[in-house]
């Protein structure tokens, strides 16, 4: 099983912008960001619903970090 924290779309964009993320577009309900060195991701934010410990591991190896760094990024 795969487990770990769950975090609201709000929290990861924070972490995102914390990392030097910027939101360039939007499209329905995702929010696509990317780091001035090219990275990128995707970001679900569907009202009251969390991001999964598993979608949260698939965000963070699109930005190349891992799953403890990336959580643990505003600390």
């Amino acid at each position: 099983m795969i487990g770990g924290p769950v975090l609201t779309a709000k929290e990861v964009i924070k972490l995102l912008n914390d990392l030097g993320f910027v939101e360039i577009r939007q499209k329905g309900s995702h929010k696509q960001f990317r780091h001035k060195d090219g990275r990128q991701t995707t970001v679900p934010c569907h009202q009251g619903r969390d991001i999964s410990p598993i979608l949260l591991r698939q965000i963070a190896k699109d930005i190349g970090l891992t799953f403890n760094d990336f959580v643990n990024a505003g600390k």
